[in-house]
């Protein structure tokens, strides 16, 4: 395995706070990237305020995991932007940077004097990468956004919930975690063709955009039908049998997604080959009118077998199949221990402290967890006095100013 890390040559300006922001800069660091993270100074990010809560951390204190999590890796340093004086230590900043990520509502930065427009003249080669609710234009580009609204006119609580049931958002802030992906995968293209023009660009994603992508061909079966789809539970509109059953104690999901799996599954598991002729499920428009009546037989198959004991008895046949689990028995999973999906870490005032691991595997240069999140403004010292040379007098100054 390599000494180096895959993005150790880029340098980023992290101006995020909550989650679509942060969780794209905490990538790039989980990757290499050395990740300044700047606040501001009275208070800092959002959610240093929010749950789940370390009801009292090595100073008796209560401390947000919240915010441990999603911001490991980076170092951190406060600023004042209002400040005449702030907006030129950012601008000495970004003459040393390769990418600056913000989700402020559009059009804020540019109040400020520190727009893309205004960057790109200090450093050609910036990378300005934006993620907020609706983007930066279009008809609602000024509203405020979360993720919850994303969700909701991206059109994926429509989809979402029990067949007849109420509209439902996902159960984690989805439209967040796909924004933060959106816009990091448009950090890196951009990363790459500056490689190949020798300049800097603008990269511009919306969470309404990434909640649309989400709902890949929803849009397409209504274009073609004239049917708008609605929530049907576990099962899915282009295959089945693909969704939850029934067995003794909780639910099991088998997903035969294509012919041979649906003829494995009727010949060695359910011992029904007869449903591989009968003309209602002889073909996947077949299987999808008839979804209840193959739910029956399945059902019926495995009445008296556990979650586990389901699923292991439709793999044994090669068939996609696995129980639904919760957090604490994804925790105890061996499987997911040995991809270090969640890392413990030492933390300067929780001690002890379980994170997320990174998911993307790079098998040469590894992607880590490996220093804690920053206290507030923990690294304006070093980053003040040894990246920009500023004096301690200086330094002290301004500080008094509270600029920093």
């Amino acid at each position: 395995m390599s000494e180096h890390m895959a993005l150790e040559n880029l340098t980023v300006l992290d101006l995020t706070r909550v989650l679509a922001g942060p969780f794209c800069t905490m990538m790039l660091a989980d990757m290499g990237a050395n990740v300044i993270k700047i606040e501001v100074p009275k208070g800092g990010d959002d959610t240093r305020s929010y749950p789940p809560f370390r009801a009292k951390n090595l100073n008796g204190e209560r401390e947000s995991v919240y915010f441990a999590n999603i911001n490991r890796n980076k170092k951190g340093i406060t600023l004042n932007l209002k400040a005449p004086e702030g907006k030129e230590i950012f601008k000495e900043l970004v003459k040393k940077a390769d990418i600056v990520v913000e989700n402020y509502r559009p059009g804020v930065m540019d109040k400020l004097g520190l727009g893309y427009d205004v960057l790109k003249e200090i450093n050609p080669r910036i990378i300005y990468a934006a993620v907020s609710g609706f983007g930066c234009y279009g008809p609602y580009h000024l509203r405020p956004g979360y993720d919850i609204l994303a969700q909701a006119m991206g059109g994926m609580m429509s989809i979402t919930g029990s067949k007849g049931g109420e509209p439902t958002r996902a159960g984690s802030a989805l439209g967040d975690i796909l924004g933060g992906l959106h816009v990091t995968i448009g950090i890196l293209a951009a990363v790459n063709a500056r490689t190949i023009t020798g300049k800097g660009q603008r990269v511009d994603v919306s969470l309404m955009d990434s909640m649309i992508a989400a709902t890949e061909n929803t849009a397409l079966k209504y274009i073609e039908t004239g049917n708008i789809p609605a929530p049907m539970g576990n099962r899915y509109a282009a295959v089945s049998p693909y969704d939850s059953f029934t067995c003794k104690g909780g639910k099991v999901i088998i997903a035969a997604g294509n012919q041979k799996l649906y003829e494995k599954l009727c010949n060695e598991v359910l011992e029904r080959p007869d449903m591989i002729t009968d003309p209602r499920f002889v073909d996947m428009p077949g299987r999808l009118a008839n979804q209840d009546a193959i739910a029956e037989v399945i059902d019926e198959r495995i009445k008296d077998l556990t979650p586990n004991e389901a699923a292991e008895l439709v793999l044994a046949h090669g068939i996609p199949a696995g129980p639904i689990m919760n957090i604490k028995e994804i925790l105890d999973d061996p499987h997911v221990k040995e991809r270090e999906m969640f890392v413990e870490m030492d933390h300067p005032t929780l001690g002890k402290v379980t994170v997320n691991g990174c998911a993307i595997k790079l098998m040469d240069t590894k992607p880590s967890v490996r220093t804690p999140a920053p206290q507030l403004g923990q690294n304006n010292r070093d980053i003040f006095e040894g990246v920009l040379g500023m004096t301690e007098e200086q330094f002290n100054t301004l500080h008094e100013k509270q600029v920093f």
